[in-house]
Parts: structure tokens; sequence; C-alpha cells
């Protein structure tokens, strides 16, 4: 496995390119509102990104990914295309956006309400928001993989949720996806151990139901299997010499 680690000058270009990514989600959330279809959100998102931040937004064309954000609804878990669909009220949306700047990339996503939320929207969402921290809580020189994923599979169990075990956080740097995969499940003290200069996404993918999930024909959207709810935040994160460093928090630095 090959982890790059980040000199003090690729660390700063990784700070701006997560500060932007954060701007990006800042924005877009008055915009997540009855009526709205997900492609005006992309654009909207799009248009930020190129116009005003002079960046690039990385998921457009990525391996043939269409659009330049990813909107998941409801029981969508990941990936989901930005299209025609109009939110309405009562929706869970999970807004991820990548971008490009000098080379680096920053990578985050956040869980939005349209309107007043369901009991059980909002309580998955607070599940996998503090399933998040608990796993960022864990990077630090000397800690393993093992002890990120093990913190929040076991939050997520505790409250009687399940975690998506297909996808997982990833490495980032100059490439969107680099090593380490990071698995949002496991036992403490397995797994690779971190090093300052190491900057990853812990990502935990939430579903009310079960594990499940299941790759819709557009080759992108994945689902919940039982059509459960899923929810989803990420931050892109720095190891530092006395433990980490978030990159991608926004303006309530949450």
């Amino acid at each position: 496995m090959t982890v790059t680690i980040k000199t003090a000058d690729e660390q700063d270009k990784m700070r701006i390119a997560g500060r932007l990514a954060a701007d990006v989600l800042d924005m877009v959330g008055d915009y997540v509102k009855p009526g709205v279809t997900t492609g005006e959100l992309d654009r909207i998102c799009h248009d930020y990104i190129t116009e005003v931040q002079g960046a690039i937004p990385a998921p457009l064309n990525y391996r043939g990914f269409p659009k330049s954000i990813c909107t998941s609804i409801n029981h969508v878990v990941c990936h989901g295309i930005p299209g025609d669909r109009k939110l309405k009220a009562g929706d869970a949306v999970n807004i991820d956006i990548t971008v490009i700047k000098d080379g680096f990339h920053g990578d985050t996503s956040r869980m939005f309400f349209v309107g007043k939320p369901g009991i059980q929207a909002q309580r998955l969402a607070e599940v996998a928001f503090e399933s998040m921290w608990l796993g960022i809580e864990e990077l630090a020189p000397g800690k393993h993989l093992g002890d990120v994923g093990a913190s929040i599979q076991q939050h997520v169990e505790k409250n009687r949720f399940s975690v998506v075990r297909e996808y997982c956080g990833h490495g980032i740097g100059r490439v969107f996806h680099e090593d380490p995969q990071v698995l949002h499940y496991g036992s403490p003290g397995t797994g690779m151990e971190l090093r300052a200069g190491m900057t990853m996404t812990v990502e935990p993918m939430v579903n009310a139901g079960k594990a499940a999930v299941k790759l819709l024909p557009d080759g992108w959207t994945v689902v919940t299997k039982d059509h459960s709810l899923s929810a989803q935040w990420e931050h892109t994160v720095l190891i530092t010499e006395t433990g980490h460093e978030v990159l991608t928090l926004g303006a309530d630095a949450r």
C-alpha cells in the first residue's frame, strides 16, 4: 500500500482546497428548498466553483461521472446523479463536494433537510454525524485505521443503525482517491499505523435498516436494498504531529 505523506507546502494547498469545498456547502444550503431540482443545485455549485473560486469540480467526468456534485436523497446511499428530481418537504439530501485547487483535492459532504425532517431521518443524520466525529477523533500518529472504523461501528450499532461496508473513506491529495482505504467498521489496534502528514477522508454511510446496498443501472447511484433511509457526512483530515486537523470545516465549525 502506497500512502503519500504531504510536505508542509502540500499541506497548505490541502488546507486551501478543503476550505473551498466547505465554502461551497456553506453557500448551497440556502438553495436547498422545496421545488428546486438536484440539477439546479449542481449548476449553482458548478458555477460557484469555477467562476467564483477559480477551482475545478473534481467529480465532473471523473471515471465518466456526468455532473459536478453528488446529490443523494433519502434512501440513496451515495453517488446520486443530479437531474430533474425536485426536492420536496421532508426530503433528506446529502450533498457531496470535491474541488481541485492548484492540483490538490478537498472533499466533504453534509446532510441537508428540505423543510422539517422526520424523526427517524433527523436521528439517523445525527448518529451519522456523531460517528464521523468519533472516527476523526481517533486520527493521530501511532493510532491504527481499525481504531477509526471500530469507533464508528460501535456508535452506529449502539443506536440500532447499520454501517455500509462496500464504500469507505480514502486517502486524498493530488489524487482524488489514494491509499489507504478508510473502513467505517473494524477492530481497535488493527490495520495500518497512522503517520503525520497523511491526509484522508472519514465519511461513514449509515442506514436506518440493514447495511445491504445495491448499485442502480446508471452505474453510479447506490441505494439501500431495503429502501430504508441513509445518511452520510464527510470531512477531509490531515494527521499532524500531535493529532489531526480537519481541513473542511464550514462556517459553523462542524
